[in-house]
């Protein structure tokens, strides 16, 4: 079963989500929309007691070609976020004298790891011992570390990669043996819904987990990743400090879901 990335596309192809989220395709526009998201922020931080310098975004990059993606970095967005390594790697390459910090959000398999290590600042998705293994040879191979959330599935669907929430603390546990990577904190997606109390779960069931581990000393920073176009704001206020924001930057995506990921239903 093809299960979800970590910033998926919520009815990109019907035509209110092209109107809600219409293509930024000037420095202008690119600049107007940060400028919106950035201000979204700033209100869902004030209506939480929390300082918004304290959240960080991260524009979602996928399917946007090199060519607009110039223009977004020049309007500011330099935290670029890919689902897919091969894609990311790829501008990476063909950006390289861009000063870009690139995170990978999406599920990695472990032949994919040497990629990773290749070029990336953060990968988001760790969710496997194997993995975390794979990851850790690469790095100490390389001379380098890497920063790594933990994604955990906080909705409890099974097309979603993840760890099961009661899996969390321990996998936390067994990390401290990677040297070479730095866990920030964790990482979930929320249910796709209209339900905006079940979609708030996911992010409590989260905070709860980073509350866990930080009496643990075993996440870092305690960093949170939650929140994506349509909940960024209710994830901020529920302790997001990374929102992984794609849509309302560059625009409802052009390619659907059903062609990027083969096989996923919309």
């Amino acid at each position: 079963m093809l299960r979800a990335s970590a910033e998926y596309s919520r009815s990109v192809t019907d035509q209110p989500a092209r109107a809600l989220y219409p293509q930024a395709n000037s420095v202008e526009e690119f600049a107007q929309n940060l400028a919106d998201v950035r201000a979204n922020i700033a209100a869902a931080a004030e209506r939480s007691g929390r300082d918004a310098a304290g959240i960080r975004l991260l524009s979602v990059s996928k399917t946007v070609p090199e060519e607009r993606l110039l223009l977004a970095i020049e309007a500011g967005a330099v935290d670029l976020g890919e689902n897919k390594v091969q894609e990311a790697k790829r501008k990476a390459e063909n950006l390289a004298d861009q000063d870009v910090r690139w995170s990978v959000i999406g599920h990695l398999q472990t032949n994919k790891a040497k990629d990773v290590v290749a070029f990336a600042d953060e990968f988001q998705a760790l969710d496997s011992i194997r993995l975390a293994d794979a990851l850790d040879r690469r790095l100490q191979a390389a001379g380098r570390s890497l920063d790594v959330f933990v994604q955990v599935n906080t909705s409890a669907e099974e097309s979603k990669f993840g760890l099961e929430p009661g899996e969390a603390l321990a996998f936390l546990e067994a990390l401290q043996h990677h040297d070479s990577l730095r866990v920030q904190g964790l990482m979930t997606l929320a249910l796709f819904t209209s339900d905006t109390d079940r979609v708030r779960e996911c992010f409590r069931i989260l905070r709860d987990l980073r509350d866990q581990a930080r009496e643990r000393d075993l996440v870092g920073p305690g960093e949170l990743s939650m929140g994506m176009s349509g909940d960024y704001q209710a994830a901020i206020e529920e302790g997001a400090t990374v929102v992984r924001v794609g849509q309302a930057i560059f625009g409802a995506r052009q390619t659907p879901d059903s062609e990027y990921w083969p096989g996923f239903a919309k």
